[in-house]
């Protein structure tokens, strides 16, 4: 069965009636983390809204003013995922998301119109592609390509959008034998219906099951931005199409007008200006690392040279790394000496250390690191780790404190 969407992708709206709707979960995965919905699966007598497939990611909009979470195809029917039930029966309309579908239009026909010119040029075949949320990626059978390669391509895919060139929709059944003769990499296990040919006249005749533009001028125009190193002998094509191509050149000169004005110097200077940025700052940070360890050794040598010092010595820095509170650790010494040392933000993020005799450390250590919010282990008269908050070093302080008076008192 063709849907609706199949027959043509321009249509935007469709009245049509609920054939089932059934109670169903759903996972989504978002920011990273999946969460299951408790929703229904819809099933119509027809539909605008294509189904995940052929690479192509589902269309959204709406059914009955209810919003269309997901859309998947189940061998010949389409089923859509919503939060609220449709009564079978009942009479719809459906509204897409248009805006998303052209997109996925104009990426999907791109990647056709590459691979075929990827092929006639230099005989490099297409494995697979993604259709991504910025940009797309089409897999070239090829472990490497040739410098000019993929200029060449760039110019001879916009030369076929120049032409006007229509692209036609055909469907043949399995056993036509004009199916032999078009491009493939085969039919899902659960394919039901005739075979859909996606035919760029003169250019290429496709077995494809997604939307596409009806010409190749509405594509606009292709950028190839590039090629990276694929798997297994892969080579990566990555590309834009249509309002993708517009809106990176929206962004990227956006971008150029902040470095512009950040930088004080013109575009073609930008990379020069940030490389001599990247060196100074790095002969800082050296500098920098060479006053904290001399600061580390003189924060050690004045709290040594107090009379009454006591055996108890606690210190917080902003800068500072594990090797700039080992230094100060080492100098003072803490085989006698309980000592606590932090750096970072006061009430943020950082990093501890704590020395002395290795029955303190071992049985307070975690107790500190727990009120640090952190992580950390250590041997030998030693704990270190990662702190999430500093809010309670107070308190990890005070818990110290009171711990190396056992020291004075020869308390165990």
């Amino acid at each position: 069965m063709a849907f609706q969407c199949q027959r043509d992708s321009y249509l935007q709206e469709l009245d049509t009636c609920v054939v089932s709707c059934v109670p169903a979960e759903l996972t989504l995965e978002n920011n990273g983390k999946k969460e299951k919905l408790k929703g229904f699966n819809l099933k119509l007598k027809d539909t605008i809204l294509f189904p995940e497939g052929g690479g192509q990611p589902d269309d959204h909009g709406t059914v009955g003013g209810v919003n269309v979470l997901r859309v998947l195809r189940q061998g010949p029917e389409a089923v859509h995922f919503i939060s609220s039930a449709l009564e079978e029966g009942q009479e719809v309309h459906i509204k897409l998301d248009w805006e998303r579908r052209f997109d996925h239009m104009q990426q999907h026909s791109s990647q056709h119109l590459i691979t075929a010119l990827a092929d006639t040029m230099f005989g490099y075949k297409t494995t697979s592609w993604d259709l991504g949320r910025q940009r797309s990626s089409i897999e070239l059978d090829t472990a490497t390509v040739k410098p000019g390669e993929m200029e060449a391509l760039e110019a001879a895919v916009n030369e076929k959008i120049r032409a006007h060139i229509p692209v036609a929709v055909n469907l043949l059944s399995i056993d036509d034998p004009a199916v032999e003769k078009v491009r493939s990499r085969g039919l899902p296990d659960d394919h039901a219906g005739p075979i859909r040919i996606v035919d760029i006249e003169g250019v290429d005749a496709n077995m494809c099951c997604g939307t596409h533009v009806s010409n190749l001028s509405h594509l606009q125009v292709i950028k190839i931005l590039g090629t990276e190193k694929g798997k297994k002998n892969k080579t990566n094509l990555i590309f834009l199409a249509g309002n993708r191509v517009l809106k990176y050149a929206e962004k990227s000169y956006n971008i150029e007008k902040s470095l512009t004005a950040l930088l004080k110097t013109g575009a073609d200077e930008h990379v020069d200006a940030v490389d001599k940025l990247q060196k100074t700052v790095k002969r800082l940070q050296k500098s920098n690392l060479i006053i904290l360890r001399e600061m580390a050794v003189l924060i050690a040598q004045n709290f040594k040279n107090k009379p009454d010092r006591g055996n108890f010595f606690s210190f917080h820095n902003k800068d500072g790394d594990n090797e700039f509170m080992n230094i100060i650790a080492n100098e003072i010494g803490f085989q006698d000496t309980v000592i606590f040392l932090t750096v970072g933000e006061e009430k943020g993020a950082g990093l501890f250390l704590l020395a002395g005799p290795e029955n303190i450390v071992t049985e307070v250590g975690p107790r500190v690191s727990e009120l640090l919010q952190g992580k950390g282990a250590g041997k030998t008269g030693r704990y270190q780790g990662k702190a999430n908050s500093l809010v309670k070093r107070a308190e990890a302080e005070a818990l110290l404190k009171e711990h190396s008076c056992k020291l004075t008192t020869g308390e165990e």
